[in-house]
């Protein structure tokens, strides 16, 4: 049976370790300094990652979440010390909005599953952060440093990750190739046009998105956020105004 996960370097000290037998194709980036890692997100917990992470590092190892979803939280019960923002900090805490069972049914549906695995003892991640985050903190890995934005919008306490030195932005589910989601009851239409306004300016390199396709250019947000700023003029950038195709990305809202 083929690996559940496919690990592919962006650099020498970058790594991409993705879950591309889940639809949702999740993709978490380890960040190695010269003291210690950042691993952003953790995936769907489906098989261990913290053996994929062994692999490539021995030094000490802090776990962040984009947001507290469960296809980014799954390899928390690995990482101890982990970080998360205040805004979902409940969701933690077993306040997340979906019941088990349709949190089950998301991680079975279109999914090549292990030989074995009984999805009736997948459950959410719960857990205090040793760190919690309020956005704009910098991370020191020694010689990198990573600073936190808070761009809430798909998730009221979503962080992407910029990496100035590099030109790197882990955008998390701000940004990616694919159908956006903004329709649930948590996400803010408004928030996640703000969020991209922030991400937009950014003088970026490369984005990484936390999903799908990993050909993906700065120009990207630029276009997402023209698309929400002309939504919002002609009053569609609410909930329940439908889903918009623009191509090679759509936003449900």
């Amino acid at each position: 049976m083929k690996d559940w996960f496919t690990i592919d370097k962006i650099d020498e000290t970058t790594y991409i370790i993705s879950e591309y037998r889940h639809w949702e194709e999740t993709h978490s980036y380890l960040l190695i300094g010269s003291a210690r890692c950042l691993l952003i997100d953790t995936g769907l917990g489906i098989c261990d990652i913290y053996e994929q992470v062994r692999k490539l590092t021995n030094k000490p190892i802090t776990a962040i979440a984009t947001h507290i979803h469960w296809d980014h939280i799954g390899g928390h019960k690995y990482f101890p010390d982990f970080y998360a923002h205040r805004a979902e900090l409940e969701w933690l805490n077993g306040k997340f909005p979906l019941p088990i069972q349709t949190v089950r049914d998301m991680v079975i549906d279109r999914c090549d599953l292990p030989e074995g695995f009984d999805i009736n003892k997948y459950a959410m991640f719960q857990g205090t952060p040793p760190r919690v985050l309020d956005g704009g903190e910098i991370i020191d890995l020694g010689d990198r440093k990573i600073q936190a934005l808070h761009t809430p919008g798909h998730s009221p306490g979503h962080l992407c990750f910029w990496e100035r030195e590099r030109g790197y932005v882990f955008t998390g589910d701000l940004i990616y190739k694919d159908t956006l989601f903004a329709y649930y009851p948590s996400t803010d239409p408004q928030a996640y046009l703000q969020s991209l306004e922030v991400i937009a300016a950014l003088p970026s390199i490369r984005l990484f998105p936390a999903h799908h396709s990993l050909d993906i250019q700065p120009e990207i947000a630029v276009r997402m956020r023209n698309a929400f700023r002309e939504l919002n003029a002609n009053g569609k950038l609410r909930h329940g105004s439908g889903t918009f195709d623009y191509g090679d990305w759509a936003i449900w809202l």
